[in-house]
């Protein structure tokens, strides 16, 4: 293995070596009055600063795929320009869009998810886990296109451990978890619009019928005996939501949050309201790693999709400013295949008012 190789994968192990306490990633997607569709997302590692930045790929760009053993991977070539937020490397995208409004983000899923083994008498169709997102925007347009593509293609991990699941949407507002267990691919549509870690998105789903009673705005007035119960507070028809953050409490509160929210006007109207829901997400750096000062939060960044528009928002745990990328601002039959850090400076901007 050369030394490139052993470089990447320490830092991918270093990412995820410990990957069932250390990452928490939520996803929710909303829909605005006019027909824009969002898909935002957080993104945590509670360990040292995530190496990311925003990558544009224009179209035609000549395409590799890791393996374990070198970058020997499956060759592609791109059929559509794409932005994504990349970590570690900038072909790991996490969360990026093509210019036909395909969508797609990856989420860590430790423990319950498994790939085929890693044969590489097959590398000319092998496919690493954190490229897939990169390799589905370049060559697809639709679900129905990946769901068709996946079949040609065997996915593997870079480092054991590193296991994932897969949220894909289009600018139609259907959306699909994609999940491999057993080395077996596994598609779910996604009626709920909330996707996070580990176990699988059906076990999540069917978690929720542990919550059946609860509503927004504020419980009833009950007698008991001969003492009338009032509620203490606002917001007290949704006492018991859960409130820590392991994967199937953050999928409940995500799953209440995002479909009882107000539908907003426009699609920049949604994703400020996908913003302000996801804050409450924002993982307090000493609740994963009491040890580590240095990092601000341990969700280091949040993004929010504009399918509809192709427009890419983001902010970051060191500059909370939302910042945006339109496809539309970008030529990518001449733009170069380039990699930016999401923050010049990594620092808040204070407004001084007086």
């Amino acid at each position: 293995m050369n030394r490139i190789m052993k470089t990447l994968l320490v830092g991918v192990a270093a990412m995820i070596g410990d990957i069932h306490t250390s990452v928490a990633c939520t996803g929710i997607s909303l829909t605005a009055t006019d027909g824009s569709y969002i898909q935002a997302r957080t993104i945590e590692w509670a360990y040292g600063p995530l190496k990311s930045e925003y990558v544009i790929i224009p179209r035609g760009q000549e395409l590799q795929s890791y393996t374990p053993t070198g970058m020997n991977g499956l060759r592609f070539k791109a059929r559509y320009g794409v932005v994504g937020l990349a970590v570690v490397e900038r072909e790991f995208i996490a969360e990026g869009i093509n210019e036909e409004g395909l969508s797609a983000g990856l989420f860590f899923f430790p423990r319950y998810g498994s790939y085929e083994d890693y044969d590489s008498a097959h590398n000319d169709h092998t496919l690493a886990d954190l490229q897939v997102v990169q390799w589905m925007l370049t060559q697809c347009a639709t679900i129905d296109e990946v769901k068709a593509a996946v079949e040609q293609v065997c996915i593997v991990g870079l480092e054991k451990s590193a296991v994932v699941h897969w949220r894909i949407g289009e600018p139609s507002g259907r959306q699909v978890v994609m999940e491999i267990v057993g080395g077996e691919v596994h598609f779910y549509e996604n009626e709920v619009g909330v996707l996070t870690n580990a176990p699988g998105y059906e076990w999540q789903v069917a978690n929720l019928e542990n919550y059946v009673n609860l509503r927004p705005g504020s419980a009833e007035n009950y007698t008991l005996g001969g003492v009338t119960l009032e509620p203490l507070g606002g917001s007290s028809a949704m006492l018991g939501l859960p409130g820590d953050f392991t994967p199937p409490s953050r999928f409940v509160r995500a799953s209440f949050f995002r479909n009882t929210a107000p539908k907003r006007a426009t699609g920049l109207d949604t994703v400020l309201e996908a913003f302000h829901l996801l804050n409450n997400f924002d993982v307090p750096i000493a609740i994963e790693n009491p040890s580590e000062h240095t990092l601000p939060s341990a969700t280091q960044w949040t993004s929010a999709i504009d399918l509809t528009s192709r427009t890419v928002y983001y902010k970051t745990a060191y500059n909370s400013q939302i910042r945006s990328i339109s496809l539309a601002n970008i030529d990518f039959d001449r733009v170069e295949y380039a990699s930016y850090p999401l923050d010049k400076v990594a620092k808040e901007q204070i407004e001084v008012v007086y």
